[in-house]
């Protein structure tokens, strides 16, 4: 499924990978596309894929592994009119609302991809690095500094995603600027995260259950200590356009490839429908744990 182009004398020789942008979906659909997506190129269907997608309504993702009796508190996501799903990925809750969602899709045998979940992070999310740095913005990879942060990132204290960065996640000035999640199956790796556009801290913190209103309290002081979002790094307007501009340029520059755009066939539509209708718009996917 490798390509090779020959447009310019840059592009000579890279790999061409599948270029997605799909606006503003309904949750369900959104994590539909990228388990079809990982389907089709585990079946060796397609190449490798970048997508960018948003949020229609605004939404709380939750981790694959998450409670939603013990963390989630859905009667605030109902009263903010959030849509909710559960991510095929592990990791906390996101709040999908100003931002930018990426998602790629690479077998795990791609070359120069690293074996271990640690190191792929680092490999993929040079993409966001480069993207920051297109906006102007300087970010750099999270890294543990002490013996205790590098035990908390295996241990999070809370359900919030943005409460602390994880290995090889994006920082400026020692606050998450993107959160990401990655799951392996069938040969392939399923990394999406978010790309904060803007961050309403009170609705975040509001969507979680806390042992006390002294720990909310807790949390909605120090989130943002820890977490800052790109409007509140530069003084200009970033746009969702520039940013799919400035990352997919960061990915390209990254992983060394040539992105071309996929349109998707009305079989592809119909499968993405009914893994939507069996999974993610059900129920019994949603609130299982």
């Amino acid at each position: 499924m490798i390509s090779i182009v020959g447009k310019g004398g840059n592009d000579l020789g890279k790999t061409v990978w599948h270029f997605i942008n799909s606006g503003k979906c309904s949750p369900s659909y959104n994590m539909a596309l990228d388990e079809a997506l990982l389907e089709w190129h585990s079946r060796g269907e397609i190449g490798p894929v970048l997508r960018f997608y948003e949020w229609e309504p605004a939404t709380l993702s939750i981790g694959y592994f998450q409670s939603v009796v013990k963390e989630i508190n859905m009667d605030a996501v109902e009263k903010h009119g959030l849509g909710f799903v559960r991510r095929p990925t592990g990791g906390r809750g996101v709040l999908h609302e100003h931002e930018l969602t990426y998602s790629v899709i690479v077998t795990e045998d791609y070359p120069g991809m690293p074996e271990s979940v640690t190191e792929a992070y680092r490999v993929i999310s040079g993409g966001l690095l480069e993207g920051f740095r297109n906006l102007g913005l300087h970010a750099e990879f999270s890294l543990p500094a002490s013996k205790e942060q590098s035990d908390n990132l295996k241990k999070p204290k809370s359900a919030v995603c943005f409460d602390a960065p994880s290995w090889y996640e994006l920082v400026v000035e020692g606050k998450k600027v993107a959160g990401s999640a990655q799951t392996r199956q069938k040969g392939v790796i399923l990394q999406h995260g978010a790309i904060l556009l803007g961050l309403d801290e009170n609705k975040l913190v509001s969507l979680f259950k806390f042992p006390s209103e002294e720990s909310r309290k807790r949390m909605l002081e120090s989130l943002p200590e820890k977490a800052v979002a790109i409007d509140r790094l530069t003084d200009r307007d970033i746009s969702v356009e520039e940013c799919v501009r400035a990352f997919g340029k960061g990915f390209e520059t990254a992983l060394d490839i040539v992105l071309q755009p996929m349109e998707l066939t009305e079989e592809q539509l119909l499968y993405i429908e009914e893994v939507e209708k069996r999974k993610y718009a059900n129920k019994d996917w949603n609130f299982k744990k």
